[in-house]
């Protein structure tokens, strides 16, 4: 006889409590040690992670990381805006800031990925706000002049035009970061590197950006012992 199982207090999600239970049932068991040093000792991650907010490319799923390996922002279309100190509110210089002057990261990853709505938006500046406040286009007008350049090209789809935006996107997220002088002072000593990566969505590949030539390459043809 299958037992009923009680009302989701205020109507929260079924399958997140759910997914929580095989958390304390599976997961947290096995690493609970590394639970308890993360906890006593705090976080040291070697990697931040600025990604997009889309459900379907989530950096921790992508790379197979524990707790405490990355330091992940996410946004709209994972941008990196210019350095720009103002009285405003902040949320991914924040993250910057803390992630490189407190946590001391090694590694900084721009990760793009197919199929972004954030970028098909950028590509369609005709489209109506979603609000009177309009602040995926606000955001989105960092990438006004790079997405009115891309979209001449006439003879290229809609969908060719839009990977090429998702990865001058990366490359430009990448020369906003060297706009913070904390970042830019640790990258040229060395001490942090900066990296630009795409992920395809439907193919589940990893392409990984040259920092010289700014070009793309999957990582099977990078590192050929790696298993799709």
């Amino acid at each position: 006889m299958t037992q009923k199982r009680p009302d989701v207090p205020a109507g929260f999600p079924a399958f997140l409590l759910e997914g929580y239970a095989r958390f304390r049932g599976d997961v947290m068991p096995a690493a609970r040690e590394q639970y308890l040093q993360l906890a006593k000792e705090g976080q040291s991650p070697a990697v931040m992670m600025i990604a997009c907010c889309d459900s379907r490319a989530a950096p921790e799923t992508i790379f197979g990381t524990a707790p405490g390996e990355m330091f992940v922002a996410r946004n709209v279309a994972n941008l990196v805006p210019p350095y720009k100190p103002t009285g405003e509110y902040h949320s991914a210089s924040a993250a910057l800031e803390f992630a490189v002057q407190a946590l001391k990261v090694q590694h900084i990853v721009v990760l793009g990925h197919g199929r972004c709505g954030g970028i098909k938006a950028a590509l369609d500046p005709s489209s109506e706000p979603l609000s009177p406040g309009d602040f995926i286009g606000k955001w989105l007008e960092m990438l006004g002049p790079v997405s009115e350049e891309v979209g001449k090209y006439a003879h290229l789809t809609q969908g060719e035009r839009q990977t090429m935006l998702e990865r001058i996107s990366v490359r430009r997220s990448i020369e906003n970061l060297k706009t913070f002088p904390c970042v830019q002072i640790l990258h040229e000593k060395g001490r942090l590197q900066l990296h630009g990566a795409w992920f395809d969505i439907a193919k589940g590949e990893l392409w990984i950006m040259d920092e010289q030539s700014g070009d793309f390459e999957p990582v099977e043809e990078l590192y050929p012992t790696t298993r799709a």
